[in-house]
């Protein structure tokens, strides 16, 4: 059996993972925790890994406050994080 290799973007970044990743796990594989910023510009990353506390929120191809813990990736996807500053 052959894995699957998708091809996705984050944060300008293309980076391969195998198909059944999250968009959460391939977030930390990038070298990075940081999903968004809260309103006072902390830092934030994903908490519960089930989608509750919503810290784990992005722009996933311009569709903004994504849950990556519950987003698989698939090819071609373009993730922006609250690592990049507006």
């Amino acid at each position: 059996m052959t894995d699957v290799v998708l091809n996705i973007n984050i944060n300008g970044c293309d980076i391969h993972v195998a198909q059944g990743v999250s968009v959460a796990a391939a977030i930390a594989m990038a070298g990075s925790a940081v999903t968004r910023r809260s309103v006072r510009g902390a830092a934030r990353a994903p908490l519960c890994g089930m989608g509750v506390c919503q810290e784990c929120r992005v722009t996933i191809d311009g569709r903004m406050h994504q849950l990556s813990c519950q987003t698989l990736c698939a090819d071609g996807m373009r993730v922006t994080t609250g690592e990049v500053q507006p």
